[in-house]
């Protein structure tokens, strides 16, 4: 299958090197075509690399792997009639920062995952991965334990195929939680502060949770 995945930092090059690595055609989508970190990453994962709309045009399924306070910029750059009819899955956070503290924005009554839902009503918007590190979204293992990851948005297909898509990155059917609609993705990014206090507790990243219920 053929991915566009936008940004070029960590998550980025990260879910895109798991993608090369499992067969798929992957560019890598930048503000600028001359972007070098994603020259050299491409170069080196054998793969492509490109604007941000020349990375969604040829995808099948579009990775929104940018910081949330800039997701609908870089969506807008890849072009709406590059994401019409096609998964966008977003695995942003909407991390801002005040004062020297993190926040988040928006929070509660909006989410990111909605924010892109709305500006681009003919993508079909699923919200997954952003409640784990990147390592631990393309490699499950890395923690011990039957811990779960989550998916929401307004399309029962396009769930189904972030799902067979988790199953590729090594989370079984049965591991992934629909949360139902999009608005979930408030719910989901709202873990963001209790995740990095926790980050700060470990000392490292490969952690998530596990549920467990009487049923």
């Amino acid at each position: 299958m053929r991915y566009g995945v936008l940004g070029t930092g960590q998550v980025g090059r990260t879910l895109g090197g798991k993608l090369v690595e499992l067969g798929h055609e992957v560019t890598l989508g930048s503000r600028t075509k001359d972007n070098p970190v994603g020259r050299e990453w491409a170069a080196g994962a054998g793969a492509a690399a490109g604007t941000f709309a020349e990375a969604a045009a040829g995808a099948e399924v579009v990775v929104n792997a940018v910081a949330g306070q800039v997701a609908l910029a870089a969506l807008e750059a890849a072009g709406a009639e590059n994401l019409a009819g096609k998964v966008v899955v977003d695995v942003s956070n909407p991390l801002s920062f005040e004062d020297g503290e993190v926040r988040l924005s928006p929070v509660e009554s909006d989410s990111v995952g909605e924010q892109i839902q709305r500006a681009f009503p003919h993508a079909r918007v699923v919200k997954s991965l952003n409640t784990v590190n990147c390592q631990v979204m393309v490699d499950p293992g890395r923690v011990p334990g039957r811990h779960q990851i989550f998916v929401c948005g307004e399309d029962a297909e396009a769930k189904a195929q972030v799902t067979e898509l988790l199953g590729e990155f090594g989370w079984p059917a049965d591991r992934v939680l629909d949360l139902g609609g999009i608005q979930a993705a408030r719910s989901v990014e709202m873990w963001l502060p209790l995740w990095l206090n926790l980050m700060r507790h470990f000392g490292h990243a490969d952690f998530n949770l596990e549920l467990h219920t009487p049923r």
